[in-house]
């Protein structure tokens, strides 16, 4: 028996090898791969999903080197009165060197001058609360002043529960800035990446002049088995997927990491306002 119990638990000599991180499991086609065969854009070889990015990462790939400015970096949540919020809080802040789960910032893309938000889903998995909403706040009512596009890639679980009704009223207040920047006439374009649900999703994520999505990316309100439980039948495997929101008119255009940049830096001239 203790021969057994030993050859069940422990890894052979072989397994011990590996070293970790050397494999990749895609989330949403399950190949299982080498981990350099992601590539420099982190997108499966075999079904092309968008892995999830950091937001330095995004921001890396994304913009002209050296012209990313940082807004509101110091904002940072005081003394949170949910019991352990805090403490989760830190740890997120110390696992990404953020103080909450959106960069915000002016930076140019193919020589185009943008405002742009980048939301991670590795801080408290993107989701919305006083600090975020505020800080995309103020990324509008810049961009307002300024008379910039407004480029944001979406990436959240939902408003964040831990601050209740404060983090509900982020919607209405990110929505209010953004209406007052679209009233101006210019220019606000949305990507959508994995995940983007819940109360973001709601909001100001379906409100661009223009949407783009990543590969395979999870798009929704609801998660799926509470729908599936409300209308007690099975929902289709590409229920809630990019593709699928795309064919019923949700989103304009699926693009692939690399060609990103060149599209965004395409809909911002096109988009660009003329002076009379």
């Amino acid at each position: 028996m203790g021969a057994v119990h030993q050859f069940k638990n422990e890894p052979s000599d072989a397994a011990k090898k590996v070293p970790d991180g050397l494999f990749v499991d895609c989330p949403y086609c399950h190949t299982h791969f080498y981990e350099k065969q992601l590539g420099a854009y982190k997108e499966c070889p075999e079904c092309g999903y968008a892995f999830r990015l950091t937001a330095q990462e995004r921001i890396d790939q994304l913009v002209d080197a050296d012209t990313f400015v940082e807004m509101d970096a110091h904002l940072s949540l005081q003394n949170p009165s949910f019991p352990g919020y805090s403490e989760k809080l830190h740890k997120a802040q110390r696992a990404t060197q953020m103080r909450d789960a959106v960069m915000t910032g002016l930076a140019e893309v193919q020589g185009q001058k943008i405002a742009l938000g980048v939301m991670d889903s590795h801080f408290v998995m993107g989701s919305l609360g006083t600090i975020v909403g505020e800080k995309i706040t103020r990324l509008f009512e810049k961009a307002l002043q300024e008379h910039l596009p407004v480029v944001l890639f979406t990436a959240s679980g939902g408003a964040r529960m831990q601050e209740g009704i404060q983090s509900l009223m982020q919607m209405a207040k990110i929505s209010g800035a953004l209406a007052r920047f679209q009233q101006a006439g210019l220019f606000y374009l949305v990507v959508l990446t994995d995940p983007t649900t819940g109360g973001v999703t709601a909001s100001f994520a379906m409100d661009g002049d223009v949407t783009l999505a990543e590969s395979h990316a999870l798009i929704g309100f609801a998660g799926r088995r509470v729908i599936e439980q409300t209308l007690h039948e099975k929902l289709p495997d590409d229920f809630q997927r990019a593709e699928s929101l795309q064919k019923q008119g949700f989103v304009d255009a699926i693009i692939k990491r690399p060609d990103l940049a060149d599209t965004i830096a395409k809909l911002v001239r096109m988009h660009q306002r003329k002076e009379v």
